[in-house]
């Protein structure tokens, strides 16, 4: 079981960046991650195998969009009006032990090596 994570960068505040999870081998409910330098790791959003279900930090409601295609294995975190503060380096992780749904507190047993996202101008 692989998670490759893509699309981070440099961007300025009220801009807009896609993140990308490559899954190989498998469908699972899929969460992003985030971690900035001397805070805890923060659940970002998750969704479930099939799309259907999607959850949100109160932190990102309104802002950031999770979606999936599985015909590509790929989960996308669409982030929108970003803020200084959104500044970390984000994970994808898969959850092999929910069928349906998804939850940020979830057993998350695979991650991704992260991508780093700086929000400055």
């Amino acid at each position: 079981s692989q998670l490759v994570e893509s699309g981070g960068g440099l961007v300025q505040p009220g801009g807009s960046l896609r993140l990308s999870c490559a899954a190989s081998g498998f469908t699972l409910a899929i969460g992003w991650f985030r971690q900035a330098p001397g805070k805890e790791r923060e659940g970002v959003s998750c969704i479930d195998r099939f799309g259907g279900s999607t959850n949100y930090a109160d932190s990102v409601k309104g802002r950031f969009t999770i979606s999936r295609d599985n015909a590509k294995n790929t989960v996308y975190l669409q982030m929108n009006s970003l803020k200084p503060e959104d500044t970390a380096v984000y994970y994808c992780a898969a959850d092999p032990t929910r069928a349906t749904g998804c939850i940020l507190e979830g057993s998350y047993a695979y991650w991704g090596q992260g991508t780093q996202v700086t929000v400055s101008s």
